[in-house]
C-alpha cells in the first residue's frame, strides 16, 4: 500500500526587505571567506542555538531500498559438510544532509526537521532507526557467510531560514537549501527492509585459517 503523504499546509512565505536576506547559499558550493558563512556554519549556529531556525517547506520524498551492508559476523565453514548456526545481528541506520555531516540524534538539528515535518505532513520523523534479531546462516563448506540488510530510506527536501538578533555576514536572516536521508518506516510507499544472508568462496588466506590446527574441520566466526 502506498503511504506517501500530502501537506497539511500550503507552502508559507515570509515578506521581508532585501536587506535583511542572505543570499541564498548552493549547498555544494562553499561560500567566499569573508563575504557570506559556509552552509555548514549556518547549520552549526542551528543545532547550537545562536541562530534562530526552521526548515521550512519540508517534501518527501519518495522511499526506495537502501543499499544492503553486513550486520553480522562472518561465519566460515572449514568442514566437508554445509554447516548452519544461529546468529544475532545489529543495525542501525541514521540521517545525512547534502551540505555535508549527519544528524545527531537528540542534536537541536533533528528537533527541528522532526517539528517542521509533523506539523507539515502530521508524522513523526526520526534521524536513527535501530533493528535487531537473530537469523539461521548455513554455510557451504570451503565458503564464509553472513547476514546482510537492506533499510527502507527516504530524502525530505526543505530550506533552512535563520535569524539573528543581530547582522551576522551583514545579514539578519540566512537560507540554506538541504536534502536529507534518512531511514523511513518499514512499508513506507510499499518498500520493505530486507533481511537476506549471503555466502562467498574462501580466499586463499582465509583457506589457510582452517589448515591452522585450532580451526580445522569446525565452523568458527570472525568479526
Amino acid at each position: 500500500m502506498k503511504t506517501h503523504r500530502t501537506p497539511r499546509y500550503g507552502r508559507r512565505t515570509t515578506a521581508l526587505t532585501a536587506a535583511a536576506l542572505g543570499t541564498i547559499l548552493a549547498a555544494a558550493v562553499p561560500a567566499t571567506a569573508g563575504e557570506q558563512p559556509t552552509a555548514q556554519q549556518i547549520l552549526a549556529d542551528c543545532a547550537s542555538g545562536e541562530g534562530k531556525c526552521t526548515f521550512n517547506s519540508p517534501q518527501l520524498g519518495e522511499a526506495y531500498l537502501g543499499e544492503p551492508r553486513q550486520v553480522s559476523d562472518l561465519l566460515y565453514n572449514c568442514t566437508d559438510s554445509p554447516a548452519s548456526q544461529s546468529m544475532s545481528w545489529a543495525d542501525t541506520v541514521g540521517s545525512s544532509h547534502s551540505v555535508g555531516g549527519s544528524v545527531t540524534v537528540g542534536g537541536g538539528i533533528e528537533g527541528i526537521v522532526t517539528a517542521s515535518v509533523t506539523a507539515t505532513y502530521n508524522y513523526t520523523w526520526q534521524s536513527s532507526r535501530t533493528e535487531t534479531s537473530s537469523f539461521t546462516v548455513t554455510v557451504k563448506p570451503g565458503e564464509v557467510g553472513w547476514i546482510s540488510r537492506s533499510q527502507v530510506m527516504q530524502q525530505i527536501t526543505g530550506t533552512w531560514q535563520t535569524h539573528y538578533d543581530d547582522r551576522r555576514w551583514d545579514h539578519y536572516y540566512w537560507f540554506v537549501p538541504d536534502v536529507i536521508t534518512g531511514p523511513a518506516p518499514n512499508g513506507t510507499d510499499g518498500k520493505h527492509n530486507a533481511v537476506v544472508v549471503k555466502s562467498r568462496p574462501m580466499t586463499a588466506d582465509e583457506k589457510k585459517l582452517c589448515s591452522t590446527g585450532s580451526t580445522r574441520d569446525e565452523v568458527f566466526t570472525r568479526g
